[in-house]
């Protein structure tokens, strides 16, 4: 295999959150791992959120710093750059005419989630792929004919989605034009693989409340935010002899909603109530979740997870799988998640199992308590064959003729 030239384009350090740092690391240190000239650039016009001071700011004081130190954490130290497009365009961690440079002749550029607007910045790039980590909206609304939707689309040469089932029979999703392949989340196996689990709770990390990115296909309107889901399933508790643990933001307010695509907004006095008084356990986010490694600290010691999918993902099939599920699964931690046709490339039953109805849950924990190791091993061997970095990453890259 020849040594490939490529640039992951992302928004990390824009928004300093563990979920974010290990899914855009992965990517850029599995095409390493792969033998090829790997870099990871972030060049969005976006102020960046600054955790400390709890807003989004028009400096690089946190988000350099961060992304420095998380990209030298992943063996990646002279391999990053960010440029301040939202003020002076200054290129920091690697000089302008060595950065610029790389854009214009890499063999690819992966815009994660097209979240950049590289063009209309001024910066050259050759093949310019959209790497569509979270699908949907995106598809739906260049389908509508949504100016702005239609403006981030066409920058790109090329396109490759998470939702594995977009562009066939069982998804109503619009692929978007030139979509070239489907993908799935790489994970670097070995940084996740541990031991038994040290605490007897299913947990998963996310927010309670979310807005934006809502879309409407031919009349029906499609939510993003995850708690109307877990509302659906807001008894279960009750119900297994599993402790459940849901870390999030246990703000009532949170100030970095604003400005922001997708807000994530706090959760009131009387949601906490409604969650502790139904067997929910709850853990402040906030404490691990800017740190990768503090949150891997997180997961690992879990008995394995429990989550939620969006309605938009369930409803319309999209095939769609979480990286943060991928992670647990790496770790040997069994996975129970809301059904979003993903069975259709994954196996299920053993190790990770997917649900519609309440039923479907209690039936995949009576399972795995059943026999925890086996499940533990099959969650493992999931991990192995369909989200190692190498496997995923290599594929993607011949699928491309990269």
């Amino acid at each position: 295999m020849k040594s490939k030239r490529i640039v992951v384009i992302g928004t990390m350090a824009s928004d300093p959150y563990a979920g974010m740092a290990w899914m855009h690391m992965q990517i850029t240190a599995g095409l390493r791992r792969l033998g090829h000239d790997a870099y990871y650039f972030e060049t969005t016009s976006t102020w960046p959120f600054d955790p400390v001071r709890q807003t989004r700011v028009c400096d690089s004081d946190y988000a350099v710093p961060y992304l420095a130190r998380v990209a030298d954490s992943f063996g990646l130290a002279d391999r990053w750059a960010y440029r301040r497009s939202f003020s002076d365009k200054e290129w920091l961690g690697m000089g302008r005419e060595q950065a610029e440079e790389l854009l214009a002749t890499a063999d690819a550029v992966f815009n994660v989630a097209g979240a950049t607007r590289i063009k209309e910045e001024g910066l050259k790039v050759g093949r310019l792929i959209y790497l569509g980590t979270d699908p949907i909206y995106h598809e739906v609304s260049y389908f509508n004919g949504d100016e702005d939707g239609r403006t981030v689309v066409d920058e790109h040469d090329e396109f490759v989605t998470y939702g594995e089932n977009i562009g066939t029979p069982d998804c109503a999703v619009p692929p978007l034009p030139g979509l070239r392949a489907t993908t799935r989340q790489p994970v670097l196996i070995d940084l996740w693989r541990n031991g038994a689990p040290a605490k007897d709770a299913f947990t998963t990390v996310g927010n309670w409340k979310q807005a934006g990115c809502e879309v409407i296909l031919h009349g029906e309107n499609y939510r993003w935010s995850k708690h109307y889901e877990f509302l659906k399933f807001i008894d279960l508790p009750a119900r297994i002899i599993q402790p459940l643990e849901l870390a999030m933001n246990l703000q009532e307010v949170m100030s970095h909603g604003e400005g922001t695509a997708v807000p994530a907004y706090g959760i009131t006095a009387a949601e906490k109530q409604m969650l502790t008084g139904r067997g929910w356990r709850l853990i402040d986010a906030p404490e691990f979740s800017t740190d990768p490694w503090r949150y891997r600290e997180y997961v690992q010691p879990s008995k394995g997870e429990f989550t939620v999918a969006r309605d938009l993902h369930v409803r319309l099939q999209s095939g769609w799988f979480s990286e943060r599920s991928a992670c647990y699964l790496a770790a040997g931690r069994p996975v129970i998640t809301q059904d979003t046709g993903f069975g259709k490339v994954l196996p299920t039953g053993e190790g990770l199992f997917s649900f519609r109805t309440m039923d479907d849950i209690l039936s995949a924990f009576e399972a795995i308590n059943s026999d925890y190791q086996k499940h533990s091993q099959a969650a493992a061997a999931i991990a192995d064959e369909y989200f190692a970095a190498e496997r995923v990453l290599g594929k993607l890259l011949s699928d491309l003729g990269i």
